[in-house]
């Protein structure tokens, strides 16, 4: 029997337009778009619809604009009857995850992911920080450099072990590079310094998590109906006490990302659907769950797709 996960994505999954068509075809999704607007306080929906660009790339912007496409295409796909055994999301796209799970009201989701980008632009000063793309280098191995650069004074640590030979590390800019180079020496294939504009799931944003925390306390937070797998924890989660401390933990600790898919794998999920703009994490599953069904859904037309394929697949 096919069980199902539906996997939401984070930052770096933007564009000028996403959810055009939602705005556009669905009014459903505009009235939540507009629902958006109105609990931020700003006209969101002009931003992720026209741009800028530059300003819809900022922490505080991308955050609830992803979060919001990712919601609205999962709505849509509700209504068409599919209903997922689990969900995940990567790093930001936990809370759409959380959603999806009825964890959140929509309203509490888009203002909190705000909250948490502007959290985590003042935890760091501008130029203090910063993250890089480790390919083809094992995760004990890069663990270990990251331990000898961090003791001589410069913090670096695993960010993202996104998929087998891909992990993000971060720190302080000195410790990243220290870390780099020595990752370079060690026979990594490629170090690709990341252009983001803080050293995110890094001990440098440990401030950033205890403002967190207070703004987790303003919001509405239930017991998940759907088993939610945890970056911090890569388990299945449902209570409102272990999301809440493990919401908190994630913005300081590693995504969990490939443990995650694996403990997916372990309970039998065999079928993936990306929900939100861009197709980053099904790129991410193909590498780690081989041989797994994996569908995205970044649009009405890829919505239909979709459900086409799982109804002919339960026929």
């Amino acid at each position: 029997m096919t069980k199902v996960a539906c996997v939401f994505p984070g930052q770096g999954s933007q564009q000028v337009g996403m959810g055009k068509d939602l705005l556009e075809k669905s009014a459903e999704s505009k009235e939540k778009f507009l629902l958006a607007d109105k609990r931020l306080g700003f006209p969101l929906t002009d931003l992720i619809m026209n741009g800028p660009e530059e300003k819809l790339t900022l922490t505080e912007n991308t955050q609830p604009a992803i979060l919001t496409v990712s919601c609205l295409l999962y709505d849509l796909l509700r209504k068409k009857g599919i209903r997922p055994d689990y969900v995940a999301g990567h790093s930001l796209g936990e809370y759409s995850a959380l959603y999806a799970a009825g964890v959140f009201s929509f309203e509490d989701a888009v203002y909190g992911v705000r909250q948490r980008g502007l959290h985590m632009e003042k935890a760091v000063p501008a130029g203090e920080g910063t993250m890089a793309a480790v390919l083809g280098l094992e995760a004990d191995v890069l663990d270990e450099l990251c331990h000898k650069v961090s003791a001589e004074g410069n913090p670096v640590q695993l960010a993202n072990l996104n998929a087998p030979g891909q992990i993000v590390i971060s720190g302080s800019i000195q410790g990243v590079s220290k870390a780099s180079t020595l990752a370079s020496e060690s026979g990594a294939r490629r170090v690709v310094p990341l252009s983001v504009s803080g050293p995110f799931h890094s001990s440098l944003m440990i401030p950033a998590a205890e403002a967190m925390r207070q703004t987790l306390d303003t919001l509405s937070i239930h017991h998940a109906e759907i088993p939610v797998i945890a970056n911090r924890t890569a388990i299945e989660e449902t209570q409102v006490d272990e999301i809440r401390t493990h919401l908190i933990e994630q913005l300081y600790s590693p995504v969990r990302w490939i443990e995650s898919i694996e403990r997916l794998k372990a309970n039998g999920v065999d079928t993936y659907i990306e929900v939100g703009p861009g197709k980053v994490l099904s790129g991410l599953i193909k590498k780690i769950h081989r041989g797994a069904r994996i569908l995205s859904v970044y649009d009405i037309a890829s919505l239909d797709s979709v459900s086409e394929q799982l109804k002919e697949c339960a026929e």
